[in-house]
């Protein structure tokens, strides 16, 4: 048996020279729906280690990421729709390490003419 076990392997986009990292652990009340519309300098990539993480991002579908389970984003001019957990009656934890490029930024919230602006670009949202 190894200590070591691959969770995720993905092909980043380029990180440039002076970036920094920062590694954050977010916990979610039952039911909380995340941080509001945003983006982030560099790549983000992040593992669930408790509940479930509604995640989305622009131009992919919404999904649920459980427990044991990774996700990943580009960074730069994507917007990440959704980080709120999943579930109505259990916390979520994840913990996720993101890249800053140089003199940005980690985060920058978007706002409601961009998120109209962009509207066409969020992938079709789930019947309810």
């Amino acid at each position: 048996m190894t200590a070591a076990k691959v969770i995720q392997d993905v092909t980043p986009p380029h990180i440039p020279e002076g970036a920094s990292g920062m590694t954050l652990l977010v916990e979610w009340p039952p039911g909380n729906v995340g941080s509001p519309p945003h983006r982030h300098s560099g790549p983000a990539f992040g593992y669930v280690i408790e509940g479930a993480v509604r995640f989305e991002l622009e131009g992919e579908p919404e999904r649920v990421v459980k427990a044991g389970e990774t996700f990943w984003e580009p960074g730069g001019d994507v917007i990440h729709y959704q980080d709120g957990n999943a579930l109505t009656d259990e916390p979520c934890r994840f913990v996720v390490t993101m890249l800053c490029a140089p003199g940005q930024p980690m985060l920058t919230f978007v706002d409601e003419d961009e998120l109209a602006a962009r509207a066409h670009l969020r992938a079709p949202r789930p019947a309810v």
